[in-house]
């Protein structure tokens, strides 16, 4: 870490490149954005935070900063779960927040071209005022970004039917480590020229690039969804209509999935009327306009077949809204728990969707900590919790070693260590365990292609 003398030349000589209003060192400021909202993930001492507004802004950071051999860690709305966008000793923090305009939505060619600081969730409702639909809601929408969302490849409740963020972008702005502006993709349905260099950007975490502006696919606005819930004496039981479900040919734009410990967590902060005593609730809806309650049925069928207790098929969209809002609440509900949480996200085949819950609740008997799990079953993406008494030394150590067992059983059942969160600092090293020495070997010599200096997120991403 450069010393206070150091640190404020920097901010000296960056307030000398950029317009004024966009430097700041007050250490309160830096202090509040030096990190995201992972746990076990380690913030420096910033020294400074730029708040960039346009794409020159960043060029300029970057070329600085490159010249001067400075780390830059980007930000959006920092509410990331890997430990990303936390700050450095004697970094720049780069704030995207304040790029945050819907530059287009083009209604004929079904796309927008936002900036990175646009929420999702403001997309999504703009675009539906002309009569599309952008798929991909993380359950942060509300508060999470496009361009946190291209960092992790985000994904969301509909990930099932529609896909996750990186099926959605056609095209971005990209600003590189020595500063130059690269242009990726088209805005045509079809692009095939040359590398693929916009998928090589999305989910990159700003290891390789700053993503200052984001062109994506939108599709016509769905059908109102019709929605229903199963609840299950045995989580198993759930896990195998997940899968019996999936396997006759249904594609619902909305299969998820809520343990005991999620549900019950969920009703003390709103009291929905689900039964008491069931191990498992799982949710699930269908856009499909006159064809969405012959779907719920063939999923009542395929659940009560599989020993559901109980099946509620809404017949009205604000009914279904209602039991959707149990899904969305789980975020907040698990934050109201008082204990720490340590979020979990991993992905298998949904044939060992059986194994990997059952296995969670094994890891969390031998470790003796709580696990909450709720997730996006339609593709196997699950996210389990690990909550814990942070002021006990011993218990967080077992919470530590029940979240790496759960890393190793999604790995040993053929999955991945991380289906939308994003690797960060919390899985560096999982990653390692994940590619094999050639993807690994390959995957340096492209960050050192793009970053030779490393100033862009180091100690991220690759172990």
């Amino acid at each position: 870490m450069p010393g206070r003398d150091e640190a404020m030349i920097s901010t000296d000589a960056l307030r000398a490149l950029l317009p004024e209003g966009r430097v700041f060192d007050d250490p309160d400021v830096l202090a509040a954005h030096s990190r995201d909202r992972a746990t076990f993930c380690p913030a420096g001492t910033p020294a400074a935070l730029v708040r960039a507004r346009e794409t020159s802004d960043v060029a300029a950071v970057l070329k600085w900063a490159n010249d001067n051999r400075v780390p830059v860690v980007p930000q959006g709305a920092r509410s990331g779960l890997s430990g990303a966008a936390n700050a450095l000793d004697g970094c720049v923090l780069l704030s995207l927040e304040k790029m945050d305009a819907i530059l287009d939505i083009d209604v004929d060619e079904q796309l927008a071209v936002v900036q990175p600081g646009v929420v999702n969730g403001v997309l999504a409702a703009a675009v539906a005022e002309e009569g599309l639909f952008y798929p991909p809601d993380p359950g942060s929408r509300s508060i999470s970004t496009i361009g946190g969302n291209v960092s992790t490849n985000a994904g969301g409740m509909c990930c099932v039917k529609y896909g996750v963020t990186g099926d959605f972008v056609r095209g971005l702005e990209v600003v590189l480590a020595d500063g130059r502006v690269m242009r990726t993709g088209r805005r045509t349905a079809k692009g095939v020229a040359g590398y693929d260099l916009t998928r090589l950007m999305v989910g990159a975490e700003g290891t390789l690039g700053v993503v200052t502006e984001v062109t994506v696919a939108l599709r016509p606005a769905s059908a109102q969804p019709l929605t229903a819930v199963a609840f299950f004496p045995e989580v198993a039981d759930s896990a195998r209509t997940v899968s019996g479900y999936l396997a006759e040919g249904h594609r619902p734009s909305v299969l998820e999935f809520m343990d005991a410990s999620s549900v019950k967590a969920v009703q003390q902060i709103a009291d929905l009327g689900f039964p008491a005593g069931m191990a498992a609730m799982l949710l699930v809806q269908s856009d499909r306009g006159d064809e969405a309650p012959a779907d719920l049925a063939a999923f009542e069928k395929v659940a009560r077949a599989m020993g559901a207790a109980e099946v509620v098929v809404s017949d009205s969209a604000a009914e279904g809204e209602m039991l959707m809002q149990a899904r969305r609440l789980v975020g907040d509900a698990h934050e109201k728990l008082g204990k720490a949480l340590l979020i979990d996200d991993v992905c298998v085949p949904r044939r060992h969707l059986v194994d990997l819950v059952q296995g969670m609740q094994r890891i969390a008997e031998q470790h003796r900590v709580q696990v909450l799990c709720s997730g996006h079953a339609g593709d196997g993406n699950m996210h389990p919790v690990v909550a814990f008494d942070d002021g006990d030394a011993e218990e967080t150590v077992r919470a530590q070693q029940a979240f790496d067992a759960i890393m190793q059983l999604g790995l040993d059942l053929g999955g991945t260590i991380t289906g939308e969160h994003g690797i960060g600092q919390l899985k560096r090293d999982w990653l390692g365990r994940e590619l094999d020495e050639a993807g690994l070997w390959a995957s340096r010599a492209i960050k050192h292609a793009l970053d030779p200096n490393d100033i862009l997120n180091p100690t991220r991403v690759l172990p």
